[in-house]
């Protein structure tokens, strides 16, 4: 666009009111890299975070570059700690010299936490409720969709409008896409790991308006609206992927394991 559609564009869709500033973007680099803050929780905003005992805060941040072959995403870090003991707050977080992808720098925004209901991933329903899935008159007797929108394709309202919400979210279930549902077991342990964290990078679609928040609704949401609306973060792993973080339930001492979906 040119500067003035760009400015034409600014005074239709105001941008919010934060400034933005990001490092170059590079690759490879080898030295020293400040990792960048992700995601601050408290658990007086996100009732059910799995903090340990006398604790009630959870800072997760990564690194801006792949680790292959490993990971083919930004390496994450978690620090559970005391809100009342973080005494020394800095201004300005440090930047590192470079990233691999400008999607690998988070924009500042709040949280808004909401709960929900979800349902799991088609692919872990069985055989038997994957056909009740793809019958019409499954959604027809439960009432569920009464415009006939799904009808040519059954599996999609269950897929949209039900199972597994997108977006940011601590627990919840996993949308699987990429893969298969498979276990990922603690490293030290053994024991199956537990989603903590989903970092998504779209809030989302507007083609299945019954995630999109009520607020955002009432803005008058479409298929043109701004980006930003529905991803504040800006975040982008790789074609629009979300990055899962697992965490053994017996121990926060044990180390934490990656899924890309």
């Amino acid at each position: 666009m040119t500067t003035q559609e760009r400015e034409t564009l600014r005074r239709i869709h105001p941008l919010p009111d934060v400034p933005i500033t990001k490092p170059p973007v590079a690759q490879p680099y080898e030295g020293s890299m400040a990792m960048l803050p992700v995601a601050q929780l408290y658990v007086r905003d996100v009732p059910g975070l799995p903090v340990p005992a006398g604790l009630d805060l959870l800072q997760v941040l990564w690194c801006p570059f792949d680790h292959p072959p490993e990971e083919y995403v930004p390496r994450t870090a978690l620090f559970w700690r005391s809100a009342d003991e973080v005494t020394d707050i800095l201004t300005a977080c440090p930047e590192p010299p470079a990233v691999q992808f400008e999607g690998y720098v988070p924009e500042p925004c709040l949280i808004d936490p909401e709960q929900v209901t979800e349902y799991p991933a088609l692919l872990e329903l069985s055989e038997e409720l994957q056909e009740r899935m793809e019958d019409w008159n499954t959604w027809q007797a439960a009432g569920a969709a009464p415009d006939g929108s799904y009808a040519p394709a059954p599996q999609e309202f269950y897929l949209a409008e039900l199972s597994v919400a997108p977006g940011w979210k601590v627990g919840g279930l996993i949308r699987w896409g990429l893969t298969d549902p498979y276990d990922q077991p603690c490293p030290v342990c053994g024991t199956p790991t537990e989603p903590l964290l989903t970092i998504a990078g779209f809030e989302w679609d507007s083609d299945a308006d019954s995630w999109i928040p009520y607020e955002d609704q009432a803005a008058g949401i479409s298929s043109s609206s701004p980006a930003y609306l529905a991803q504040p973060s800006q975040i982008q792993i790789g074609r629009g992927y979300n990055q899962i973080v697992r965490i053994c339930p017996t121990s926060h001492d044990h180390p934490h394991v990656q899924l890309v979906q």
